[in-house]
């Protein structure tokens, strides 16, 4: 079954800049993993400090080897998360 996530980071302001930088690698990474359907990055059009990633796996497995993956762990884990104001996780079920 495939599986969805709906994240939404909320950067400080003083890390924009950079994790923005950060980002092209990481999509290009993730979309060139086994078992990924898509992988998009969203900034709101009402606040640049929040980005929204909707990714897409083919399986729970796909979805396991993206969180272990090298550049999750070096990117995301190390250098993205611990310098967000916030940040939400949401897996989701597809209806319509």
């Amino acid at each position: 079954m495939e599986k969805e996530l709906i994240v939404k980071w909320t950067l400080r302001d003083s890390e924009i800049s950079r994790i923005l930088g950060l980002i092209p690698p990481l999509v290009e990474k993730s979309k060139n993993e086994k078992g990924n359907i898509f992988y998009h990055v969203y900034q709101s059009a009402d606040n640049p400090n929040v980005l929204i990633l909707h990714e897409r796996y083919a399986d729970q497995e796909a979805l396991d080897a993206h969180k272990n993956s090298e550049h999750y762990r070096e990117t995301v884990a190390s250098q993205i998360v611990p310098y967000l104001e916030n940040r939400e996780v949401q897996l989701v079920n597809k209806l319509f």
